[in-house]
């Protein structure tokens, strides 16, 4: 029977013989380390698209369901028009950009159009 050892830290496993790691601490460090660099575009990628969603919620009452306004003001709050969950053409040839339940539709060089998704 051969030893088996551990994936993180080699040493010598004790156990079951399906056993990968020699506890808890090595597994969880493997993984972290196999998934880190992934995550890390994942999880920023994801903050950017919390935060341009949380800027356009911020200019919304309760009652409202769109208001245009200028381009500059969003940028200040720091939204990144380049991030986007999804994009549709609409049928004059031009595009309405979603940011999950929120869209902004760009209608001139420095206005555009958010809407709250009903």
């Amino acid at each position: 029977m051969e030893n088996k050892t551990c994936l993180h830290c080699k040493k010598i496993i004790k156990g079951r013989t399906d056993k990968k790691f020699c506890d808890d601490y090595c597994r969880n460090i493997f993984n972290n380390q196999l998934k880190s660099t992934t995550n890390n575009l994942v999880r920023n990628t994801n903050n950017i698209l919390g935060k341009n969603r949380r800027i356009i919620e911020s200019f919304f009452e309760e009652e409202i369901n769109y208001i245009k306004i200028k381009k500059e003001i969003l940028i200040n709050n720091g939204f990144l028009f380049s991030y986007n969950t999804k994009s549709k053409k609409l049928a004059k040839g031009s595009y309405i950009y979603y940011c999950y339940d929120y869209a902004f539709l760009p209608i001139s060089e420095d206005y555009c159009i958010l809407i709250k998704e009903i």
